[in-house]
C-alpha cells in the first residue's frame, strides 16, 4: 500500500511535533524545514491536522504550533483514513469511460478490504508511539537546530 504525499506530510509534521520538547511552540517555517518539505505543503497539512484536533495552533507573536494530547494519543490507522480522500485504491477508469469489467469485477472490494486490513495493523501505533525516546541522537540533532517558542 502506498500512501499519498499529503498524509505522509501530515504524519511526519506530527511525528516532529510529538517529537519537541514539552511546551514548546514550533512555526510552520522551522516545521517546513524540520520534515524537508515546502512551507506551503506543511501549512495545508497543519490545517487539516488541526480541524482533526491532533495540533493546537497559538497564534501572535510567540504563537506556533504544538502537538495535542489528543495528537499524542492519535492513532496512525485512525488519521490515515480520515487523511486518505480517494473513494477507491485503484483508479478502474480509461481515457475513454469506465473499465468494461467494472460491474462484475472484484478488484475494487478486494482492494478496499486490504487497504482497511493496512489501517487496522496501524490502529494499535500511536503517533507518540513513533517517536525515539528523548536523548535519541537521531531526534534531538533535529529539534536542537530549532528555534521554538516557549509559553
Amino acid at each position: 500500500m502506498r500512501i499519498n504525499a499529503f498524509t505522509d506530510v501530515c504524519l511526519r509534521v506530527a511525528m516532529l511535533l510529538a517529537a519537541a520538547p514539552d511546551g514548546v511552540l514550533l512555526t510552520s517555517r522551522v516545521i517546513a524545514d524540520g520534515v524537508d518539505t515546502p512551507y506551503s505543503h506543511v501549512s495545508k497539512a497543519i490545517i487539516r491536522l488541526r480541524e482533526l484536533q491532533v495540533v493546537e495552533v497559538v497564534r501572535g507573536r510567540f504563537g506556533g504550533v504544538r502537538i495535542s494530547a489528543t495528537g499524542r494519543e492519535t492513532t496512525v490507522g485512525w488519521l490515515m483514513r480520515r487523511l486518505d480522500t480517494r473513494t477507491d485504491v485503484a483508479d478502474c477508469e480509461t481515457p475513454h469511460g469506465d473499465c468494461p469489467l467494472s460491474g462484475g469485477c472484484g478488484l475494487r472490494a478486494a482492494l478496499r478490504r486490504a487497504r482497511e486490513a493496512f489501517y487496522y495493523e496501524l490502529d494499535d501505533t500511536t503517533i507518540s508511539s513513533l517517536i525515539p525516546r528523548r536523548g535519541s541522537a537521531s531526534v534531538s540533532l533535529t529539534l536542537s537546530t530549532m528555534t521554538g517558542n516557549t509559553p
